[in-house]
């Protein structure tokens, strides 16, 4: 099978397990995730090129964890940054607060990093044209679909982009189909104008003239990093754009026109504040962008899915915008594998809006209380803001400890007798440096994705061989945690930093079922219970109902 052709010209007569369309980072994610695990992707987008100008600027270390375990681990450097500090300051000048990020983040990672997205979409596009099953589909837009109890029809139109004049005087169009379509096809997403469900507007709007600069002198150091002026006046934010560039973001306000304050005139009007000017500076990109907060309902329809800006927009105000896109790959592309295999029951799939719903209402909600921080134009009120942030900032509170959460609080995770999740479950996992079969290294990069057991005795010792076929078949890894440096057995572990092993006392647990998002399906405080944590993750998998699993 040619893996990667680039038109429609399609493998098996246009035939996929999954059509993903949208070939921006979320949609070349869940192509990667899908073709890496054995899945028959096409890959629709009606752009012929993509796009060259900056937009996102940041990613957590949740989702570098993720981009790493595409394939990209080596590569990050060359288009991200650690963000290291985060200063507020009010139109005078004042300190109103200020955030200093780790070098090392609860996922191995910095915990924020600043990019260039089209160097980031070039490694990803680079690395799906690598991945065997996926087929790359430029230049062809999606115009029409029919569902169907086995698949979905979806018709794609040759597309030139901007030109409206084709070689043979009419688009070409055909037919592929699949099992299902995951929509990652943006805020006028086509797929999910076909389906029914309702978009809940949270009537945040503003709009904002963002630029994207390149400083000609690449050693030319801004302090501090990444800053924001919370001036009633001009709002304003200026921050690092990935090396070698800068972002700055200027709030409109009542009387301004967005067609004259979004031109390279006014942009160099105002970056001369911060001794920009083109002799010395290079204007990428200058656009004014309205800021909006809203959500669909529900992300799967039958066998329809929705992902990223087709399933929700934010403010940029908490950096959670791309980053939810990626998270909402990294959480539905496993259970798509699971479905299409066999493996699990079909309603799986509707956990995936349980889940990723509520985290991202919580960084939706979260964006807008930034905003309104932010974005307040009248100076009265800015100065009762500022007085209260002043008096936080000597008290040593901060505003901002509300961070979205990184816990799941429904869906396929085992439940306490209350109905809440079995404490840790929906948490994080982290990753820690480790050695494993001779090799060192973060763990995804040395052990590898997918499920994993993780227990300070070696989980094989209480399992039977019918259970441990089942793990072998679901793929999980079954390992034993040690800080042993002389500990050489095939299951073994070697906690180096003690990352593993000091999360584990921390929640009282000896072990630690991992699903392949990283987040913590269950726990047990005592060995013995482990087949128990099995048995419950094979209920769940198997089950009709979107519930958490009971704990037995």
């Amino acid at each position: 099978m040619n893996g990667n052709r680039t038109d429609a010209g399609a493998t098996d007569e246009g035939v996929y397990d999954v059509l993903v369309v949208g070939a921006g980072p979320v949609g070349l994610t869940t192509a990667i995730q899908l073709g890496a695990r054995g899945r028959r992707v096409g890959l629709v987008e009606r752009w012929p090129q993509p796009y060259p100008l900056p937009r996102a600027v940041v990613f957590d270390h949740e989702v570098a964890r993720i981009l790493a375990s595409l394939g990209l681990a080596d590569a990050l450097p060359a288009f991200s940054e650690p963000a290291t500090d985060y200063e507020w300051r009010n139109g005078t000048g004042e300190t109103l607060l200020r955030l200093a990020f780790e070098d090392t983040g609860h996922s191995g990672w910095p915990a924020m990093n600043i990019f260039t997205q089209p160097q980031l979409e070039a490694a990803l596009e680079a690395q799906v044209r690598r991945t065997t099953g996926v087929d790359v589909l430029r230049g062809w837009e999606a115009v029409d679909l029919a569902e169907d109890a086995s698949g979905v029809s979806l018709t794609v139109a040759e597309s030139a982009g901007d030109e409206p004049v084709f070689r043979d005087g009419a688009r070409r169009h055909r037919t592929l189909r699949a099992r299902y379509v995951v929509g990652c096809d943006g805020a006028n997403s086509f797929v999910r104008s076909r389906m029914t469900t309702a978009m809940t507007d949270r009537g945040f709007q503003h709009d904002w003239l963002v630029l994207d600069v390149i400083p000609h002198d690449r050693n030319r150091e801004f302090a501090p990093r990444n800053l924001q002026v919370c001036d009633p006046f001009r709002p304003t934010t200026a921050v690092s754009g990935g090396p070698g560039r800068r972002r700055w973001e200027f709030m409109l306000l009542p009387g301004d026109s967005a067609a004259e304050f979004g031109s390279a005139e006014n942009a160099w009007r105002l970056l001369a504040h911060w001794d920009l000017h083109p002799g010395n500076a290079t204007l990428e990109r200058h656009t004014v962008y309205t800021f909006r907060a809203r959500w669909a309902e529900n992300w799967r329809e039958g066998r329809l899915l929705l992902a990223g800006d087709a399933a929700h927009q934010m403010p940029p105000f908490a950096g959670q915008g791309m980053c939810s896109g990626i998270r909402d790959a990294a959480n539905l592309t496993w259970k798509l594998d699971l479905v299409l295999s066999g493996r699990a029951d079909a309603t799986l799939l509707d956990t995936y809006t349980t889940e990723r719903s509520q985290h991202l209402r919580h960084a939706i909600e979260l964006s807008v209380f930034l905003g309104g921080i932010i974005c307040e134009p009248d100076p009265a009120a800015a100065a009762v803001r500022d007085a209260q942030m002043l008096a936080d900032r000597r008290a040593g509170r901060d505003p901002l400890a509300d961070m979205p959460p990184q816990a799941l609080t429904g869906g396929l995770l085992r439940q306490a007798a209350d109905g809440a999740p079995q404490a840790p479950a929906g948490q994080l996992g982290c990753q820690g440096r480790v050695r494993f079969r001779g090799r060192t290294g973060l763990f995804d990069q040395v052990v590898g994705t997918g499920f994993a057991l993780l227990g300070t005795e070696d989980p094989r010792t209480v399992l039977d061989d019918e259970t441990l076929g089942w793990c072998e078949r679901l793929g999980i890894r079954l390992l034993r945690l040690t800080d042993d440096p002389a500990a050489d057995g095939a299951a073994d572990v070697i906690d180096l930093d003690g990352t593993y092993r000091a999360h584990l006392a921390r929640s009282g647990q000896e072990a630690l079922l991992l699903r392949p998002d990283h987040y913590v399906f269950g726990g047990t405080s005592r060995t013995e219970q482990v087949p128990g944590l099995v048995a419950a993750l094979r209920r769940g998998l198997g089950t009709s109902s979107t519930a958490a699993v009971p704990a037995r």
